[in-house]
């Protein structure tokens, strides 16, 4: 938003300089970017006269004149100007000077004589219209004067940036209020008095020609309109056209340039129809429907959506509401009849039409962040006046304003001792009022703490006691707010069990050359098939996200195995392809309609390519599903969880397992997850073409059966003993049920330290569909040092429970 100084002064009287606007600006919320003088390619233009002027020999429609420029010498300028004369005060360019459109003076020769400048008209300079002539200054200005400082034309240009809950400062008048909330007295905005010249209002009312029809008032509460004729369109006066350009705008004519000039006046888009092209005198507000072909002002076709909001007349659209205008009712040279909108449009609506069409117009800048609802009348009648006056036209009797859905003002009760406690501040109830009021807000003292504050309807940022607070502080100054610090007691707080988890996690699997990764928490939206999920796995309950950032981001995740599929694959697409990563996060599940999805916490990991990297003394190796299990057992080891089980999984359980190669986690009975390599097609689905081997673990569930504290047991005092027990089983049989049988044994003999296959062998001379399996059992006592004695009875008597439990045989 560009604002001009010498138009801030049009509503407000300041005398600040201008950083000391811009700096007070910023310390209130509206950051000023830039500040610049308008007239900076003044430099090196000055006041000069002429004092001599002859026919220049070799042309005849040249002069050459002898010029006072305010040094000790005169200096020759040649000059082609009709309107030149001897003793004419005039604007002189010297060399080094960059004029508008990047013309740059420097001294030159001109049909063979000399020309050490350039003699300027108003529209060289940008100062007038009148391009026929060369400036013809006030006598009495004193030779050498910067033309800037001669004409007392100086202005300064602040551009804001602005935060989008502040549509309110989309208008010169919203910035001068703020400017009127620090200068003094303090709040003192005039807006400019509407009055309509009797003379101009013929005997026509607006209702015999125009009817207004607005079939969506959700999408347009209010539709406000005035007419003109007789409209004489042509260049705007020299006053509009610099107030336009001063900003940045570029004037078109004078009806176009009126709207664009109210519109940043007052912070009300208007839109200005040519009458004569509007069919059977209709306005309808709908929406687009089955007519989705549309030509914009800028002579471009769009694609439009049935929800669109349109500007119809009795026939077609001739508007994109609230965006822009239609090419088939533009105004032009020919226009004599004019109608003016006026409109307040939903903001979600205007938003997502701009988005959709991707046109972004100072209208839609400013309705999609909301305009005043209270504010299209008075905008309207503004227009009209400048109209009428400008473009010598006449107006129609009466205005339209269709309204069927009122706003509601907006009151707030404030309590200003909270306002102070929140804001660390010490002001008085009279000071907060005087501070609101300097922005426009009513206040009624209803107690000697309590205020009823009426919100002004150009403020649609504000609807709550926080939202108050925050005028207070920025008005105030938050350079005024003194530090203050927290009390921080000495006695410190535990961290949540949750967040030492992850902590401890990150620790732990780094070690094991573990990566972390972090992914989005949405994924794919057929992530699901692609895992190969039934219909009946929870993990299809998936949340749909009503505005993805992208399609390949369209529902919540309900696994993080996705997230790591595509992280393998980015990073197999760099040629690294050997990876072990891991990811702690949320995984979701869809619940009922319109409520918010289950979360659960997961820690997931993956491994692909070589066990090692490949060097001179190692082997090229493929890492395998027990690398996984032994990572994931390494895990579960250093959190101090024990019971630990690995039992074979159903194949329907995870069908992203290739069958075979997949277990699930138990823990104390409790399944907390799952580990195994993914399936062949499964990989194809994900484009990738080396096998992955992946965890899943609930998180929750572990932090439930963790010790209470993670402290290491004391080292043992007094050695160990070792004893093997080696079966013949049948081979179906589950190595993880073995394990469970000697884990109930243990639970019963304290001695029973630790157990663990370490052997296992097929083939001759055992019998076909047989197996041998060797465990390892380790005993320790904490109060003596164990002899075969002590340990024979319990030795014995877990290997007689295997072999009558599973029917095993013991070698021969």
């Amino acid at each position: 938003m560009k604002v001009s100084l010498s138009w801030l002064k049009e509503y407000i009287p300041v005398d600040l300089d201008p950083q000391d606007i811009s700096d007070r600006l910023t310390m209130a919320g509206l950051e000023v970017d830039s500040v610049e003088s308008l007239y900076d390619y003044l430099d090196n233009v000055v006041v000069a006269r002429v004092d001599e002027l002859r026919k220049h020999p070799n042309a005849d429609t040249l002069s050459c004149c002898m010029v006072d420029v305010g040094g000790d010498e005169p200096v020759q300028i040649v000059c082609g100007a009709p309107n030149v004369r001897q003793g004419m005060t005039v604007a002189c360019a010297l060399p080094g000077a960059v004029l508008p459109g990047d013309l740059k003076i420097k001294k030159s020769k001109l049909r063979g004589e000399r020309s050490c400048g350039m003699l300027c008209s108003g529209s060289e300079l940008r100062l007038a219209n009148d391009a026929s002539g060369i400036m013809d200054l006030e006598e009495g200005l004193l030779p050498g004067t910067p033309l800037e400082t001669a004409l007392a034309i100086s202005d300064t240009v602040f551009e804001i940036d602005l935060t989008p809950n502040r549509p309110d400062c989309l208008s010169v008048i919203g910035v001068a209020r703020e400017v009127g909330a620090f200068t003094e007295p303090m709040g003192r905005v005039k807006k400019p008095a509407v009055v309509l010249p009797q003379e101009k209002i013929v005997d026509k009312s607006i209702h015999d020609h125009v009817q207004v029809s607005i079939k969506d008032p959700d999408l347009c509460p209010r539709y406000s309109a005035g007419m003109l004729f007789d409209v004489k369109v042509g260049p705007s006066p020299f006053w509009l056209r610099q107030k336009l350009e001063a900003v940045g705008q570029t004037p078109i004519n004078n009806v176009v340039d009126v709207t664009n000039f109210v519109m940043l006046e007052t912070g009300q888009p208007l839109h200005a129809f040519d009458f004569d092209n509007l069919a059977k005198g209709k306005i309808i507000v709908q929406k687009a429907g089955s007519d989705l072909d549309f030509t914009t002002l800028d002579s471009k076709e769009h694609k439009l959506e049935p929800e669109m909001l349109m500007i119809c007349d009795g026939e077609r659209s001739v508007a994109l509401a609230g965006v822009m205008g239609g090419e088939n009712s533009e105004i032009s040279d020919a226009t004599t009849r004019v109608l003016i909108e006026s409109a307040y449009f939903n903001p979600i609506s205007i938003r997502r039409t701009a988005k959709r069409t991707g046109i972004a117009t100072d209208a839609s800048h400013r309705f999609e962040r909301g305009v005043d609802p209270e504010g299209t009348v008075y905008a309207m009648k503004r227009a009209v006046s400048l109209i009428a006056d400008i473009c010598g036209a006449s107006i129609a009797k009466d205005f339209i304003d269709e309204h069927p859905l009122k706003s509601e003002p907006v009151t707030i009760s404030l309590d200003t001792d909270a306002l102070n406690t929140r804001l660390g501040t010490d002001l008085s109830c009279e000071a907060i009022v005087e501070i609101l009021r300097s922005v426009e807000f009513q206040i009624e003292q209803t107690s000697e703490n309590q205020l009823n504050v009426l919100v002004p309807s150009f403020r649609v940022d504000v609807v709550r006691p926080e939202d108050l607070s925050e005028e207070v502080a920025r008005l105030w100054g938050y350079n005024n707010i003194k530090t203050s610090y927290p009390l921080v007691p000495a006695k410190g707080k535990v961290l949540s069990p949750v967040l030492l988890l992850r902590e401890k996690i990150r620790q732990i699997l780094p070690g094991f050359s573990f990566y972390e990764a972090i992914n989005y928490n949405f994924i794919h939206g057929e992530s699901c098939d692609r895992l190969k999920l039934s219909d009946t796995d929870p993990r299809r309950s998936v949340e749909t996200i009503l505005n993805p950032i992208s399609d390949q981001m369209s529902v919540l995740r309900t696994s993080l195995v996705p997230g790591l599929l595509e992280t393998m694959k980015r990073n197999n697409s760099k040629q690294s392809d050997s990876i072990k990563i891991f990811e702690i996060g949320k995984v979701f599940f869809a619940t009922q309609k319109g409520k918010l999805p289950e979360e659960r916490e997961m820690v997931a990991g993956l491994i692909t390519g070589n066990r090692t990297e490949q060097s001179w003394f190692s082997k090229k190796a493929g890492v395998d599903f027990y690398d996984l299990k032994g990572v994931v057992e390494g895990l579960l080891r250093s959190l101090m969880i024990s019971d630990v089980l690995f039992s074979k999984i159903e194949a329907d359980a995870c069908p992203y397992f290739e069958p075979g190669f997949g277990a699930i986690v138990k823990i104390a009975d409790k399944v907390v997850g799952s580990l195994g390599k993914i399936e062949g097609q499964v990989l194809k689905n994900f484009g990738l073409k080396q096998d992955a081997y992946v965890f899943d673990l609930d998180l929750a569930l572990l932090l439930s059966l963790m010790p209470e504290s993670l402290l290491a047991n004391p080292l043992p005092k007094f050695p160990s003993l070792s004893r093997d027990m080696t079966f013949i089983l049948d081979k179906e049989i589950e190595v993880g049920a073995i394990l469970g049988q000697m884990k109930i044994f243990a639970e019963r003999q304290s001695l029973v330290e630790n157990y663990f296959l370490f052997d296992v062998f097929e083939g001759q001379p055992l019998e076909e569909g047989k197996k041998s399996l060797s465990f390892r059992v380790v005993y320790r006592s904490a109060t003596k040092t164990l002899t075969e004695k002590n340990i024979k009875k319990v030795h014995t008597h877990m290997s007689a429970s295997i072999l009558d439990k599973f029917e095993a045989d013991l070698p021969e």
